[in-house]
């Protein structure tokens, strides 16, 4: 068994409400100095071997992200 990391996150030009409310909130309880956040989402899959680096990208293409709006990752990581 191996565990693949699926990042995925808004596109740059895509307005981020969330992130921008976290950045709002960080002043508010006076964290001083963050200019940006983006708030995106993380899968941790466990694959056993006949799962490929095309089936994990098939995955997040149609499944896990929007990509009109959302970009991808992908990270296998070392199995334990």
């Amino acid at each position: 068994m191996a565990r693949v990391v699926v990042n995925v996150m808004p596109k740059t030009e895509i307005l981020d409400p969330q992130g921008q409310a976290v950045v709002r909130a960080l002043g508010r309880i006076g964290v001083e100095g963050v200019a940006d956040v983006r708030q995106g989402k993380r899968f941790e899959i466990e694959v056993n071997d006949s799962v490929t680096r095309e089936d994990i990208e098939k995955m997040a293409e149609t499944l896990l992200a929007n990509t009109v709006i959302e970009n991808f990752d992908v990270v296998f990581e070392a199995a334990e």
